[in-house]
């Protein structure tokens, strides 16, 4: 191809301004300055197969002259081996734009925002993408996913162990986990490699919440529970954490709406859905003893012309605190002891081994994923009269405690 020849010279190129119309300094080769209000663009006009094209070639003073004959020479050398500098722009920011797409941040950000955050309470996703943030984003995050490794992945765990925040580094290979399954679904990705990493890393401490699971020692909480003296909606709260055993999360965020006092019935969300229920079954519908009612329609002569059942001290516009439970039972004398997600623990021990009820029909109420022989989630109303009768049978069982000095201990059921 022919030499060019330059005819604009810097000074020209520097002090040209725009005098209410717009200006057309040419160049050489077809490359020209257009000069228009909103500033100085370099262009380059060209023929290809037939047609007059343009190419965008910068923006002064970003690009100075000498940097936009060397855009054009570039593109004219194109031009000379029969390709379009046009199309081959337009494939390379196609290239830039899937490497974008299929970046391990993208598809982690794209799996948090369309499946994580709808299947966990909003806290708990909030601290997984802060996790991936401080401790996967930085070194992979641009990395196509496709071309991550095991060993890479490993190296990212390995320095979290170091801190001796052994249970961050599972969460993380357990979130890297889902993000890998989910590229794999979406065609990002070909396989999961932190499949590659099981046995790798020092097992996490097992975090056991307090609980008391002793009928001998049942007893006394529930009168102290009884007795307590603070808030009456902390009191409430305390007394149903006891009968339905739901995460406390659950209960203090249960709203009114969601409760059936006539029919005797709570249709709530688990905060875990990964509990096993489907996503058009997202709710647990838990019929509610006696007992619970009673104490719903108490609470509803003090919170039931507001949204939440067990509402903030300071505003009726939000839950009660997560702290309250545990802080009443801290004041109850039962810290280290007792927790508000021990109730749970209490009921599931005492309502198998004490109460002989089949660990199923508890798991199934606690909101565990529980499954058929054939490997399906069973649905939220699966086993409602059995859950039902269970209830009433452990709200009982707590009244005898309460109410005897001597505990009565009520002999395990045969099958």
């Amino acid at each position: 191809m022919p030499r060019t020849k330059d005819t604009l010279s810097a000074a020209e190129v520097r002090s040209a301004t725009f005098q209410g119309k717009t200006q057309k300094l040419f160049d050489g080769g077809g490359l020209f300055l257009h000069v228009i209000a909103a500033g100085k663009y370099w262009r380059m006009k060209y023929r290809f197969g037939g047609r007059e094209k343009l190419l965008s070639l910068g923006v002064y003073p970003q690009v100075s002259l000498q940097d936009a004959r060397k855009r054009r020479e570039e593109a004219r050398e194109l031009l000379g081996q029969g390709v379009d500098p046009g199309d081959k722009r337009k494939a390379q920011k196609q290239i830039q734009s899937d490497a974008a797409a299929n970046s391990f941040e993208a598809v982690a950000r794209e799996w948090w925002s369309s499946v994580h955050a709808h299947r966990v309470v909003g806290s708990h996703s909030k601290r997984n993408l802060r996790r991936l943030e401080l401790h996967v984003f930085p070194p992979l995050g641009r990395r196509p996913i496709s071309e991550i490794t095991a060993p890479e992945y490993l190296d990212i765990l390995r320095r979290v162990e170091k801190t001796g925040h052994l249970d961050t580094v599972h969460r993380l290979k357990s979130l890297g986990g889902q993000i890998f399954r989910y590229g794999i679904s979406t065609g990002r990705c070909n396989r999961d490699p932190t499949q590659d990493l099981r046995d790798l890393l020092v097992p996490s401490r097992t975090r056991h919440y307090p609980a008391i699971t002793d009928p001998g020692e049942i007893a006394p909480l529930l009168r102290a529970i009884d007795a307590y003296s603070g808030q009456p909606l902390t009191r409430g709260a305390l007394r149903l954490a006891a009968i339905l055993f739901c995460r406390p999360g659950e209960l203090r965020k249960a709203v009114w709406a969601d409760f059936d006092l006539d029919a005797a019935t709570w249709n709530y969300t688990p905060s875990k859905r990964k509990s096993g229920l489907a996503p058009e079954d997202a709710t647990i519908l838990t019929p509610l003893p006696r007992q619970a009612v009673a104490v719903l329609h108490e609470m509803q002569s003090l919170s039931g012309h507001g949204q939440y059942v067990f509402p903030s001290a300071r505003t009726l516009a939000r839950p009660m605190s997560e702290n309250t439970v545990n802080a009443a039972l801290h004041r109850l004398d039962y810290k280290g002891s007792m927790t508000g997600h021990g109730f749970r623990a209490m009921a599931r021990t005492v309502l198998a081994e004490r109460l002989g009820f089949p660990v199923e029909i508890i798991e199934m109420q606690l909101a565990h994923a529980v499954r058929d022989p054939l490997g399906r989630a069973y649905n939220r109303t699966t086993y409602l009269e059995q859950r039902g009768k269970m209830l009433q049978a452990w709200a009982d069982y707590l009244d005898t405690l309460l109410q005897n000095d001597q505990v009565k201990i009520i002999p395990l059921r045969t099958a």
